[in-house]
């Protein structure tokens, strides 16, 4: 299944953007990201009561781009505020890259890796 993802923090970068509704602001500097991280638009995550949050594999893309990507499955958090894992259409998943992404979550938050159709289960109960 194909989504559309925003960019709020480019892989390889320290500064994180956020989408404030209006426009993108500068949130913080921070350990630079090891994949893309953003949000789909149109969905709700109960944890933080906002947009599922996303990391896409690949190439580093800019902040603010929108992109169509492929859904390949979950980074799956204790708290329940769960980051869907993405790849650029017809892309395969680098398992270093999501072990990379996995380990960027502290050990506190128990994340761990599930499958596609975990994650499109969870999607479409979070959709609005």
């Amino acid at each position: 299944m194909k989504v559309t993802m925003v960019v709020e923090w480019p892989k390889g970068t320290r500064v994180r953007w956020e989408w404030n509704g209006q426009m993108f602001v500068r949130k913080r500097e921070d350990a630079p990201a090891p994949a893309n991280y953003g949000f789909i638009p149109n969905t709700h995550n109960p944890a933080d009561d906002s947009e599922v949050d996303a990391v896409l594999l690949g190439l580093p893309r800019p902040a603010g781009q929108r992109l169509e990507a492929e859904i390949v499955g979950m980074i799956r958090l204790a708290d329940g505020d769960h980051k869907l894992i993405l790849t650029p259409p017809g892309t395969r998943p680098d398992e270093a890259e999501i072990n990379a992404a996995l380990t960027w979550f502290p050990a506190a938050r128990k994340p761990e890796v599930a499958g596609k159709e975990e994650a499109l289960g969870w999607l479409s109960a979070n959709s609005r």
